[in-house]
């Protein structure tokens, strides 16, 4: 087993996703109203341009993958991508959120493709190692939900931030492009800082047989990891979900309830929802199991969005509780997805001998972002089709019951797939401990195998003795 955990080392790993939610959520919350609000693009061409491009950010997580798993520094595998790719995604933040002016419908929107799409490619290069490095720092479950449970913590105080800094902005600001390039600059500041801290805090512990890993052995592992493949499936209708209520929620507070200031405290009592989720985690999983958890947090987000789909606007206060509701139940199935992941690289290293958390990790990357691709798309899909009417100050009726839609029955109905395909999970506490024991006798099995080999050379007749 790997030497315990330091609070350090939690708090390093928490800075690391809040670091990565200074490019990943901002464009999440506020890309799709930036888009169609002040660079005037239509609801229908940004939908395009979402699913399009998030689809090539889910294959630029395979490429990642396979760069780190045949990297290997005297830093590690994982940690000198924090180190030099960091400081170039934080930058391209702030060039996806400075659209030049006089560019035209066609140019502005040919700037955003490419700004978004070398988005995309740095943040599979920093985030793809992140979320790998949590295998290779433990190998004890209850540690490895600390590490989620830290790694949850960080991203949404981000959100929270960026509820509290940038949302405001978006109706008291008079020149919002300004802000927004001002604001993103000092992420760049603060999110530097912050990967620092995590590269210098992270370490690799878990012992490897095979230093590089080949593309043969990274695809001969992923064939044969089930739960990967389960996780995965569920994962993937879970986010679409997810991605649609990220991307609509502004719109929801400023035109179903009537008050962009809404929004953040629709941002706040998400926030507390998912912490409060996040810290019952270990307790949980010690408990119950991670399974259990998961599918008992996922009935708890579907009852979420039931109550975002059918809140009336005039009582803003049941969609509070709606989204305080919804943030409990994603909020647990988010931290337990990284801990469930975890895992499945010792199931992949059981089957085969070999670790691939980078591969993995991208497996599991490329259908989060496939399912955020389909979620953003179709937020901005549901809501062109409503008839939303870009930079418009009131929207008609069915622009309102579009919104509610994607914001809550479109959620709840994909949190039922999820909840579904994890039913069949295949991978419980108990049987993640046998591998990981029979994996550890199999590497002692070998070193003490070739220490007899490497005897018997050394006393056979010619040999050194």
């Amino acid at each position: 087993m790997t030497k315990p955990l330091r609070l350090p080392q939690f708090l390093g790993y928490a800075c690391g996703d809040a670091a990565n939610n200074l490019a990943f959520s901002m464009s999440s919350m506020f890309l799709l109203l930036y888009y169609t609000d002040v660079v005037g693009l239509g609801a229908a061409a940004v939908g395009t341009m979402f699913l399009l491009v998030r689809f090539w950010d889910a294959f630029t997580d395979i490429l990642a993958g396979r760069v780190v798993d045949r990297t290997s520094t005297r830093w590690g595998k994982f940690r000198p991508f924090l180190l030099l790719g960091s400081l170039p995604l934080l930058l391209l933040s702030v060039a996806t959120f400075s659209v030049p002016g006089g560019l035209g419908d066609g140019g502005a929107l040919v700037y955003a493709y490419v700004t978004y799409a070398l988005l995309g490619l740095a943040y599979s290069l920093v985030n793809i190692p992140y979320g790998s490095m949590a295998t290779a720092m433990t190998q004890r479950p209850e540690e490895r939900a600390k590490l989620a449970t830290y790694r949850v913590f960080g991203s949404n105080l981000t959100i929270l931030m960026l509820a509290l800094v940038v949302a405001p902005q978006i109706k008291g600001s008079d020149d919002l492009q300004r802000s927004l390039t001002i604001s993103t600059l000092a992420f760049v500041v603060v999110g530097f800082a912050l990967y620092l801290f995590t590269f210098l805090t992270a370490r690799e512990q878990v012992e490897r047989d095979v230093a590089k890993v080949t593309a043969r052995q990274t695809i001969d592992t992923l064939k044969q990891n089930k739960p990967l493949l389960m996780l995965c499936l569920s994962s993937l209708a879970f986010l679409t979900g997810l991605a649609a209520l990220s991307a609509v929620g502004i719109f929801y507070a400023r035109d179903v309830l009537g008050d962009a200031n809404y929004y953040i405290v629709l941002v706040v009592v998400q926030t507390v929802g998912t912490f409060l989720a996040a810290a019952f985690i270990p307790l949980l999983v010690r408990s119950v199991g991670k399974k259990r958890s998961y599918l008992a947090f996922g009935v708890v987000g579907i009852a979420g969005g039931v109550v975002l789909a059918v809140a009336p606007a005039g009582t803003p206060i049941i969609a509070f509780i709606g989204f305080f509701v919804i943030g409990i139940g994603v909020g647990g199935v988010n931290t337990l997805m990284w801990a469930l992941e975890a895992d499945t690289v010792e199931y992949g290293e059981w089957k085969t001998g070999v670790r691939t958390e980078g591969a993995t990790y991208s497996v599991f990357s490329f259908t989060r972002k496939m399912g955020q691709a389909l979620g953003g798309a179709g937020a901005a899909f549901t809501i062109g089709l409503g008839g939303y009417v870009t930079q418009s100050e009131s929207q008609p009726d069915s622009a309102i019951t579009a919104i509610k839609i994607a914001a809550g029955a479109l959620p709840a109905g994909l949190i039922i797939i999820a909840l579904a395909i994890m039913f069949a999970y295949p991978l419980t506490e108990g049987r993640f401990r046998e591998m990981v024991r029979e994996v550890a006798q199999r590497r002692v099995a070998r070193q003490t195998e070739a220490a007899r080999a490497t005897a018997t050379t050394a006393t056979a007749p010619g040999g050194t003795t």
